[in-house]
């Protein structure tokens, strides 16, 4: 840790004890170990530790090609999520194409750790405007550089399942509710997730839940249009398999008319 910290030599040995108990305990391989806590990132953990935010990481969540999902718990025992982007291996070429164009990060440079920084903050914001519109999603906490803390979706024993996971009793609701999701994140939000599939949407209490939300883009990103398309067509294509059978077209014409 930077020898400019606040926190006393005392502090920071208590400090490593405890990231490396939470590591331990998460039980990943050593690769994958060492590719999600990277120098940088625990230095961050241990400002979140320091700053009361998190107490512990508890177990991996999920893992993903740019990072992998913890389960944490807090001072006061609350759980909550905490997301840490890989810095060395996240796929650039990947993330680049939905923050470049989005007029909210015209100013970042172009290394690395700063599309990996700018692409947390993204998220954060995201879900933001998510929930000042009334669209389910995991409620943001706070964000630093690649580590981002939000509400955890899930019961005490197990996280709530992925759609794809999930065998739906009544599909056609949770069908609209995610087409109405599409339409409220466009009309409302100026929002256009951008990757929705059924690995992206939770099902808790029998509600659908949107999250990765990195991708999202303001809908004056050039490729918001198609990004829109496609979340449609995803939906459509993946509730077939109930026997709903919609037309993407005039959904998409339904979402884009202002007219409401």
């Amino acid at each position: 840790m930077s020898s400019k910290t606040f926190l006393d030599d005392k502090k920071l040995k208590k400090l490593d004890k405890e990231l490396q108990f939470m590591i331990d305990r998460v039980g990943l391989d050593r690769k994958t170990e060492d590719e999600v806590f990277d120098k940088s990132t625990l230095h961050v953990l241990e400002k979140l530790i320091s700053d009361h935010v998190i107490d512990i990481l508890d177990f991996p969540i999920s893992t993903g090609k740019e990072g992998n999902v913890f389960r944490g718990v807090t001072n006061d025992k609350k759980l909550v999520a905490v997301k840490i982007y890989r810095t060395s291996t996240a796929t650039f070429k990947h993330l680049s194409e939905y923050i470049f164009g989005d007029p909210r990060f015209k100013s970042i440079h172009k290394t690395r750790r700063d599309i990996i920084y700018a692409w947390t903050k993204k998220e954060f914001k995201n879900l933001e405007r998510l929930a000042e519109n009334g669209v389910k999603a995991p409620r943001p906490i706070i964000y630093r550089k690649n580590v981002l803390v939000m509400e955890y979706i899930g019961t005490k024993s197990k996280p709530a399942p992925l759609l794809k996971d999930v065998k739906l009793n009544n599909p056609k609701k949770i069908f609209d509710t995610i087409i109405n999701f599409i339409s409220k994140m466009y009309k409302k939000a100026n929002l256009v997730h951008a990757d929705i599939s059924a690995f992206n949407i939770l099902i808790h209490k029998k509600k659908a839940i949107l999250i990765d939300l990195g991708q999202g883009v303001l809908i004056d990103h050039p490729e918001s249009d198609n990004y829109l398309r496609r979340d449609i067509q995803n939906t459509v294509n993946y509730f077939k398999k109930y026997n709903i059978n919609s037309d993407a077209e005039k959904i998409y014409k339904n979402v884009t008319d202002k007219t409401w």
